[in-house]
């Protein structure tokens, strides 16, 4: 890769998920030609149409329905089609953790290298975004794509590490707020990715950093998936402790929020909120990869157990307020993992579900993202608000509970509000609860 060669890229994207169709469009944007790579025909076939898959993504079909008719970006199930001709190729294939185990799963990441590496020509960079373990980039992908391709890293290919940092819903905006990491392989590695990435994203002015936003070379492959698994296991830590915190203000009657608020106040506390569940791709994700290469991680390991127990915790708060559950009509307000996102990922609706039903509760799902039939599909029957309830939890913040009152919920004898979303006046005469004391 050169300068010359920078003007007018061809780059392969390897899985057009949440993130990865986002990065093709970004690329495709930025002036290059794009072509990506998933296993789903499906996916293919509407992206060459111009349609986008999935919901939710702030500036996405605007930018499929100008881009591929216009030549630039173009999506394939075949390797073969995309990979030989490319300057460079971005990964973007979902890493899996057993839940059991929390071993790291790499079979669908195995099976997309070991495709890359059969198409592998000469002078290409490679870049994964995918968070990985700590030296998976230089003792998993790099032999695995030289034995594939028969191509030696640093000398006929370059391979470098460059973790997403961006949410669903907001990825254009977050690619241009935050700075991009990349650790290489070696210094030519470096400025390769340096140059690529310099010539696919804009970075914002963001006075506040130590250094200008934009492409930041951390030297190694490892110093870049350290600091992904990092600043996402902080949160999980973090949060983790204010959980902490907030199981134990309801112990001696405090509301824990105004103590957030109050320690927040200056600039050496930045305590998370509490809240029923840690949900998405990401955050109770990360620390368990974290853990594979640092199974002493005691701290990180505490903090993703006891997030993990927050449903559990909620149900029984519901138990010692109301009794019994068993034949309770209980609602669950919210199956995403957040609000205002259609993704249930690690969304706390499962636990809280499971809990619900374990002790005997009549148990419905409400969320005004999904269509009944949707919530039938993951095996549960669909709330409609003005449906009388005994016990609703809400478990997503989504704006549309905000303003929910217990006309809303008709025979309500308890709301958990497990977001502190609910506004405490609109349930004057119905008992309310917040994790942590905040009333």
């Amino acid at each position: 890769m050169n300068a010359r060669r920078l003007k007018t890229m061809q780059i392969a994207v390897v899985a057009l998920g949440k993130i990865g169709l986002p990065l093709a469009v970004q690329f495709a944007d930025a002036g290059h030609d794009v072509i990506g790579v998933d296993v789903n025909p499906n996916v293919v076939d509407l992206v060459n149409k111009g349609v986008e898959p999935f919901p939710g993504e702030a500036h996405l079909q605007e930018k499929l329905s100008e881009l591929v008719p216009a030549g630039r970006l173009k999506a394939t199930t075949d390797y073969a089609e995309a990979i030989p001709s490319a300057d460079a190729v971005v990964l973007v294939v979902p890493l899996f953790v057993n839940d059991e185990t929390w071993d790291p799963d790499f079979a669908w990441m195995d099976a997309a290298t070991k495709s890359l590496s059969e198409h592998l020509t000469p002078n290409t960079l490679v870049s994964y975004e995918t968070t990985l373990p700590v030296g998976t980039t230089r003792n998993r992908w790099k032999p695995m794509l030289e034995q594939g391709s028969g191509l030696t890293e640093g000398a006929d290919f370059h391979l470098v590490f460059s973790p997403e940092r961006v949410l669903t819903g907001r990825v254009f905006d977050d690619l241009r707020k935050y700075p991009k990491l990349i650790g290489a392989l070696s210094e030519e590695g470096a400025r390769q990715a340096q140059e690529f990435y310099e010539a696919v994203l804009t970075f914002d002015e963001r006075p506040d950093l130590s250094r200008k936003n934009g492409v930041w070379d951390l030297g190694t492959a490892e110093a870049a998936e350290m600091a992904k698994l990092a600043e996402t296991t902080y949160r999980d830590v973090n949060i983790g402790l204010a959980n902490q915190f907030a199981v134990y203000a309801d112990t001696v009657g405090v509301d824990v929020y105004q103590v957030i608020e109050a320690c927040n106040s200056q600039p050496y506390s930045h305590i998370h909120r509490p809240g029923i569940a840690v949900g998405g791709h990401c955050i109770p994700v990360y620390p368990r990869l974290y853990l594979s290469t640092d199974p002493n991680a005691d701290i990180v390991r505490q903090a993703r157990l006891f997030n993990a127990a927050m449903p559990e915790r909620v149900v029984t708060k519901a138990e010692e307020v109301l009794g019994s559950l068993s034949g309770v009509n209980a609602v669950v307000l919210g199956a995403s993992y957040r609000g205002g996102v259609k993704e249930t990922a690690f969304s706390g609706v499962f636990e809280t579900v499971n809990a619900l039903r374990e002790r005997g509760a009549n148990v419905t799902v409400h969320d005004p993202m999904y269509s009944d039939d949707e919530l039938a599909s993951f095996g549960w029957t669909a709330h409609h608000l003005g449906e009388n309830v005994d016990l609703a939890i809400i478990q997503a913040d989504h704006a549309e509970y905000k303003d929910m009152t217990a006309a809303d919920l008709p025979g309500v004898k308890l709301l958990i509000d497990g977001r502190n979303t609910t506004d405490p006046a609109s349930w004057t005469g119905t008992p309310r609860l917040v994790i942590g004391g905040g009333q």
